[in-house]
């Protein structure tokens, strides 16, 4: 197990380094984004092929987490080909891009890549960790199930949220609006809503293999439902909005459940 998972490091780390470098030639780090969902798919892989002769439990663990990361990563790739360098990492780079090249190149490195790479991996963990534990393993017993109807349901929430999203922003009239329809009728978020319901799903999965190994990698959800609450999920998003749109997000906050879908107050 230790093995297999520095094995996933070094490859990892390995792909970071080729992607920074890519990021320090065009002088934008923002499309590592897209790297934090596909990196998550490359990880299952990587594990899945060290397993001597997986069984049904390590193909179902693959199939959701490359489903997941793959769709997020080209989801998220497609907009920053489409909208150019991300304000937040912009504002992050300022001032060692000020600084001259060199300055720039030592902050996406280990500012951006590493710290991203090192959080990747341990929001990851479960599924590594589930596809080399359950081995050979065909047993899908009723947590795995429930496991596997939590992470369609987070799949159903991101996949319909973002595109729901897209096609707002699409529409030159909505200009200045805010999406209130659909799923965001009743969260704010149904796309981090979704996220977070993928991984616990994984999780649960993890857990029908045996609950130290669920113990060992519970870090993983927690810590991603975190970011996607309280750090650079949510809580980053709206603080912009509200900056953008004023009373209307504002209003849009006090009407509309912040995380879990719920109906909205009159």
């Amino acid at each position: 197990m230790l093995d297999a998972l520095l094995t996933n490091a070094v490859i990892l780390v390995g792909i970071v380094l080729i992607l920074w470098a890519i990021s320090v030639q065009i002088d934008d780090v923002s499309f590592i984004d897209s790297f934090w969902g596909a990196g998550m798919g490359i990880m299952a892989i990587t594990s899945f092929m060290q397993v001597g002769e997986p069984g049904l439990v390590a193909a179902i663990l693959l199939a959701m987490t490359t489903a997941w990361g793959f769709r997020l990563g080209i989801h998220l790739l497609r907009r920053w080909w489409r909208e150019g360098e991300d304000q937040r990492y912009k504002r992050m780079m300022r001032k060692a891009r000020e600084k001259g090249r060199w300055a720039f190149a030592l902050s996406a490195l280990f500012k951006i890549w590493l710290g991203q790479a090192l959080l990747l991996f341990l929001v990851s963990s479960p599924a590594q960790v589930g596809i080399l534990a359950s081995g050979d393993s065909d047993a899908i017993g009723p947590l795995a199930w429930a496991g596997i109807a939590l992470f369609l349901v987070g799949i159903f929430f991101e996949w319909v949220g973002d595109w729901q999203l897209a096609q707002f922003k699409a529409d030159p009239s909505n200009e200045g609006k805010i999406l209130n329809t659909g799923l965001w009728r009743y969260t704010r978020h149904p796309n981090y809503f979704g996220d977070a319901c993928a991984w616990w799903g994984i999780w649960l999965v993890v857990a029908s293999v045996g609950w130290d190994w669920a113990l060992y990698t519970v870090a993983g959800p927690i810590f991603l439902t975190f970011t996607l609450t309280k750090w650079s999920g949510a809580a980053l998003l709206e603080s912009g909005m509200k900056k953008k749109r004023g009373d209307k997000y504002s209003e849009y906050i006090e009407r509309t459940s912040a995380f879990f879908p719920w109906p909205p107050k009159n």
